[in-house]
Order: C-alpha cells, then sequence, then structure tokens
C-alpha cells in the first residue's frame, strides 16, 4: 500500500502499522504464511488480509490484541529504522509551513539521513510536486531510496548521492536553475551550501537551514545576507506540555450590583477605621485629664502635708511659750531663750 493511497483494506504486501500502544510501535509488510509476535502475542498475516484499516485484531494463543493502521508521515516517523537524528512532528509541521510548501512544488534537500522529514515533504507535494534530496552518505542514500520504493513515493522523490557543498545542486534534465520553490539544509556547515541555494531557487522562493547550534545559525544568516536574502529570521521549536486540572473558582463578574457592593463595603470599612481612631483619640484624651487630675491631687496632697507640719509647730511654739510664762511666773529672775525654725 502506498503511503499516499486511500485503500481502506488490507492487501497482501501492503504496509502495516502494527499498533500496541503508543511506545510500541511496529511496521510490518503483509505476506501470507508470517507470524507477527510481541508481547501481546502471535497474530497471522492471514488473518489480516481483507481486514478494514482501524481494526482491532485479537491474537489466537492469548488475551492479547493490537490495532492495524495505514501508514503515514506521522506513523512512519514514529517507526522507522534510526540511521541518523531525525526531525518530529513539531520540527517538521514548523519546516513545512514556514517553507510555505504545497502540491506541486519543487523542492530540494539536503541531506537525507533516515527521511522522516522527506517523508513528510513528499505527502504535502503529491501528486504533482517533486522532491530532490542529496546524501553525503552512499549506504545512507541507498537505504533511503528502498524505504521510498516500499513506502509508494519513489514516483515524486530524487535521491541523489553526493557533497552539495562542494558540487551544488544542479542535476542536468531534471533540477536546472531558477527552478525549486524551496531549499532545505540540514548540515554541519550550511554556509558553505548558501550559494548553491541561490542558483536553483526561484525569485522569492524560500530557504531553511536547520542547526542546533545558535553559532551555526549566526555564519549562515551572514552568508544569506551577503547572497542577497531578504527577510532573514530565526525560529526556536519547543515543546512545552501544559496540565489542566479543574477547579472551582468564585463568580467574579464586574457587575453593578457587585460593584455598588464593594463600594458599599470600602465605605464602611473606611468608617470604621475612622471611628477606631477616633476612639483613639478620646482615649489618649482622657489619659492626659486623668494624669492632671493625679498631678492636682498630688500637689493638694502635698499643701496638706505641709500645712499639717505648720499647724503642729505652732502649737508646740505655744505650749513653750505657756510652759516659759509659768516658769517666769514662779521664777522672776529665770532667763529665756526662745529660738525659732
Amino acid at each position: 500500500m502506498s503511503l499516499l493511497s486511500s485503500k481502506r483494506v488490507i492487501g497482501e504486501g501492503d504496509q502495516v502499522v502494527m499498533f500496541s500502544t503508543p511506545e510500541n510501535l511496529s511496521l510490518i509488510t503483509v505476506t501470507k504464511g508470517k507470524i507477527f509476535s510481541n508481547k501481546f502475542g502471535q497474530f497471522h498475516h492471514n488473518d489480516l488480509l481483507g481486514v478494514e484499516y482501524g481494526t482491532k485484531v485479537l491474537s489466537k494463543k492469548s488475551s492479547g490484541w493490537i490495532y492495524v493502521l495505514p501508514l503515514t508521515a506521522e506513523l512512519w516517523t514514529a517507526c522507522l529504522t534510526h540511521r541518523t537524528q531525525i526531525l518530529y512532528a513539531l520540527d517538521i509541521s514548523t519546516i513545512v509551513f514556514n517553507l510555505e510548501i504545497k502540491p506541486g512544488c519543487v523542492v530540494v534537500e539536503s541531506g537525507t539521513g533516515s527521511g522522516s522529514l522527506s517523508t513528510s515533504i513528499a505527502r504535502a507535494i503529491a501528486p504533482t510536486g517533486h522532491l530532490f534530496t542529496f546524501e553525503f552518505n552512499d549506504v545512507r542514500a541507498q537505504s533511503a531510496r528502498d524505504d521510498f520504493r516500499n513506502n509508494g513515493i519513489s514516483d515524486i522523490v530524487t535521491v541523489t548521492h553526493r557533497n552539495v557543498c562542494e558540487v551544488g545542486f544542479l542535476i542536468d534534465g531534471s533540477l536546472n536553475e531558477k527552478m525549486a520553490d524551496a531549499v532545505f539544509l540540514d548540515l554541519p556547515s550550511p554556509w558553505d551550501c548558501i550559494a548553491h541555494s541561490d542558483r536553483v531557487l526561484k525569485i522569492g522562493g524560500m530557504l531553511c537551514s536547520f542547526s542546533p547550534c545558535i553559532e551555526q545559525v549566526q555564519k549562515a544568516s551572514l552568508a544569506m545576507e551577503q547572497n542577497g536574502f531578504v527577510d532573514i529570521c530565526t525560529v526556536e521549536c519547543l515543546l512545552k506540555p501544559v496540565s489542566i486540572e479543574k477547579e472551582e473558582l468564585q463568580n467574579f463578574t464586574p457587575t453593578l450590583d457587585n460593584r455598588n457592593k464593594r463600594n458599599n463595603e470600602q465605605t464602611q470599612q473606611s468608617d470604621k477605621n475612622k471611628g477606631k481612631g477616633k476612639e483613639k483619640v478620646k482615649e489618649e484624651e482622657k489619659e492626659e485629664e486623668s494624669d492632671e487630675d493625679n498631678e492636682e491631687n498630688q500637689q493638694d496632697k502635698e499643701g496638706e502635708e505641709k500645712e499639717e507640719v505648720d499647724n503642729t509647730e505652732k502649737l508646740e511654739t505655744n505650749n513653750r511659750g505657756k510652759n516659759q510664762k509659768r516658769k517666769r511666773e514662779k521664777d522672776p529672775n529665770s532667763k529665756t531663750v526662745i529660738t525659732t525654725r
């Protein structure tokens, strides 16, 4: 079955994805007499013939089961053989979108690698477009040809073994100057290939360089500017999972009644604070009056004590005077010395 086919029923020779879990995907070619085995059981290829895609298939010798799914570009990325590091859905979608790839486009890619991006580009440009992909390693280039043929997209994909940084992209009779709508570079030194990209790009074509290091991005951007490219920008692809939780919240709709209620509450609080302030002032005044009263009482008490002392002294003086007078009356020659204090 071709990756671009809309076939609904499994036939012999079709590429089928055996789905056990999202982390456990296997790609098989349906062949009579063969058996597919995994930890969930054994599944005979003969039992898959004539079954619709998306069907849940049970194992004959256990309680396990799998789903049989048609091959898509996304599933191919999930279950392909890794010959190099590959691009996944987030990067692929960003690249295809920004290069403005659509059916009928001519796209140039270097390097091919494991063919993950190549397969998605082929789906995007089908049925009338064409992808020219270049790979520096001959073994990887041949493996990519086999994969594209098995996936049924070899008619719109041409794989070439070449060092494009030295030779460039031109192919006699196939890829000429100013022919490509978009160029994609996934190279260690993309700045060495900017001039070659300019030769095959149409006026107004799009160029994308994919690099993991910012130093590579800087050098490639300078090379683009020197070769006349405009609207140069850098895009960072990040995947950020978001956790969604349910939480009950109060109704905070700012209706007129709610606003009036808040204003009344604020006014009452303000009046309450003012009342507290007045009560505090009154308490301070009472404390001051109490201090003044205590001071006056103390002064009165001291005056009374002083007056009492004076009266006592006067009484003692009078008594001494009387005694001395009696003494003089008895002894007229006696002398008296009176001291006062």
